[in-house]
């Protein structure tokens, strides 16, 4: 497994989103992102849904598509049903690159965008350390052999 978390964005980060999304491309051939609402982002007609606004957008990427990954992100006309989109995704906005056939992710969360006055984060504002010690879960992604 392979894990990163990093703040703030720089283009260091970038290079490293970069990097990571073509590795994985290469070995697992096919990608997932993580793409967080920002207006810098666009996705053609489409937008985001007032679910990924709050959540995130995720996009699968594969060798035989056409895209560029340049110095600023992502340009690439994605399929959303049977309607094909123009989008571009700045590399800042890009919070995650993962691959579930290799169990591999390089997670870049940067800034996150201000939480709404009745968000989970708020509520948490108020937990004593001990609390918010209790809340940790451990994840382990490991493959479990099957029998």
């Amino acid at each position: 497994m392979l894990l990163y978390i990093a703040m703030p964005e720089s283009p260091d980060i970038n290079s490293l989103k970069k990097h990571n999304f073509y590795q994985m491309l290469d070995m697992a051939g096919r990608v997932f992102i993580m793409v967080r609402h920002s207006p810098a982002v666009i996705i053609g007609k489409r937008g985001f849904t007032e679910q990924e606004k709050e959540r995130g957008l995720v996009l699968v990427f594969n060798p035989a598509m056409k895209f560029v990954w340049d110095d600023l992100g992502i340009e690439a006309t994605l399929a959303f049903g049977s309607s094909a989109q123009k989008c571009s995704i700045p590399a800042d906005d890009i919070i995650a690159v993962y691959s579930p056939d290799m169990n591999m992710q390089f997670i870049a969360p940067g800034i996150a965008p201000e939480p709404a006055a009745d968000s989970a984060e708020r509520k948490t504002a108020s937990l004593t350390p001990a609390d918010t010690k209790a809340k940790v879960v451990k994840v382990d992604f490991a493959k479990k052999e099957k029998k």
